[in-house]
């Protein structure tokens, strides 16, 4: 039996990298996911650390932030899928990435560094969804059954984990060797090593297979209780999941006492997990209902929220990151897939709307961090995200179930490739 699963694996693995321009869209996705994880496991630390700001103000800064990449990969969404072409958008917002974060190794100003994050990394942010998006089209130029398809995009996803078995590691190799000045350019480098890639590699869609005259109307589609259900869900985790990014940074160098080097192997060790679980996660999706697989990615966050919250010594993190890796493998994987097939006439509004959901999500996370840092410890927070995820598991629970009804009367036969 697991002699036929390793093969079946392997057949399925070899197939996707034949899949046109599929190669290219790996490597496109690791460039951006290694950029992420240079940045993002330290972001709290430059703020408060190095810029100077107070929790507060880095959790305004934060919000400035997101606010400018939900509003400007919302307008580029719409554009993506009447007019402009996603290479086009996407070669934009790389570009974006290269001087933002240029702009941010040698900026220090509050108002600087807020009007950048929100005009330029806001624009720079769009990279991800359109690039998603890009890849379910190709997916349907090259006619692969609609059953395959959270297989082959948790394959696609692996390869954004793949980067952060390595990036934060990297990362805070640099941070303490070359400082935040050299963590940027380093940041900047890849976005460009990515609008290259882009530039020479990726090929325009035909507007005529994927675009549309008008864009949808989504509010049709978000009025309905289960798919209202799983954008709240989504949003509740997205919430916990950025306050728990800020604050284990704090958390472990100020009530843990660990270092910096401890930080960035405590976000290495998920993604390592990842790439081989989202495989195997891929598989189950095209034999089980995606609904069953999303409960259990959100039981799986709320459990390892909860259990952070009785460690003592940073190393106890370290295997409790395989919980982390496994409810990403699902909520990070196919929960946007999932979400696609809501809206399959708009791919671009789709992953847009699903993404800026989450971002909002991460909005709130900014803040409330911001905030209750302020007054409170950073053991306490934990407490608090781990029940924003319970509230959003429940609410897939109790109003998730017309969904998972309709997936059960909906699912038909797998087929091989």
């Amino acid at each position: 039996m697991k002699k036929h699963l390793w093969v079946n694996v392997r057949e399925k693995s070899l197939f996707v990298w034949r899949i046109p321009s599929f190669p290219a869209l790996f490597l496109i996705n690791f460039i951006f996911g290694l950029s992420s994880s240079f940045f993002a496991p330290f972001s709290s630390i430059f703020g408060i650390d190095e810029a100077g700001m107070s929790n507060i103000g880095f959790g305004v800064f934060m919000t400035i932030m997101a606010i400018g990449g939900v509003t400007i990969s919302s307008y580029i969404a719409k554009r993506s899928d009447t007019r402009t072409s996603r290479k086009k958008l996407m070669i934009i917002a790389a570009a974006a990435g290269v001087i933002g974060y240029t702009l941010f190794a040698f900026l220090r100003n509050y108002l600087a560094l807020s009007l950048t994050g929100f005009f330029i990394l806001g624009t720079a942010g769009a990279a991800v969804p359109q690039l998603w998006a890009y890849a379910r089209d190709a997916l349907k130029q090259a006619n692969i059954p609609t059953e395959q398809t959270p297989f082959i995009m948790n394959i696609f996803r692996m390869f954004f984990a793949l980067s952060w078995t390595v990036g934060p590691a990297l990362g805070s190799g640099l941070l303490l060797s070359v400082g935040f000045k050299g963590l940027f350019l380093s940041v900047a480098a890849g976005n460009l090593l990515a609008l290259l890639t882009i530039v020479f590699l990726l090929k325009d869609v035909p507007r005529g297979q994927v675009s549309m005259k008008k864009a949808p109307a989504v509010g049709k589609y978000v009025k309905k209780i289960h798919i209202f259900a799983f954008l709240a869900a989504a949003f509740l985790l997205s919430t916990a999941t950025s306050i728990h990014m800020l604050n284990m940074p704090q958390f472990v160098t100020k009530v843990l006492n660990g270092t910096e080097m401890d930080v960035g192997i405590i976000f290495s060790v998920p993604p390592m997990f990842e790439v081989p679980m989202m495989i195997i996660v891929g598989i189950l999706a095209t034999k089980m209902d995606n609904a069953k697989l999303i409960l259990i990615g959100f039981a799986t966050a709320c459990s390892y929220f909860l259990l952070l919250s009785f460690v003592t010594e940073p190393w106890q993190i370290y295997p409790l990151q395989v919980l982390s890796a496994a409810q990403v493998s699902i909520t990070g994987g196919i929960a946007i897939s999932y979400f696609q097939d809501f809206i399959p006439e708009a791919q671009g509004t789709a992953t847009t709307l699903y993404m800026n959901t989450t971002s909002i999500g991460s909005t709130l996370g900014y803040l409330l961090f911001g905030f209750i840092s302020q007054v409170t410890n950073y053991g306490s927070l934990i407490i608090m995200y781990t029940v924003l995820a319970a509230v959003g598991l429940l609410l897939l629970v109790f109003f998730g179930k017309e969904k998972i009804k309709d997936s059960k009367a909906s699912k038909t036969k797998v087929q091989n490739f």
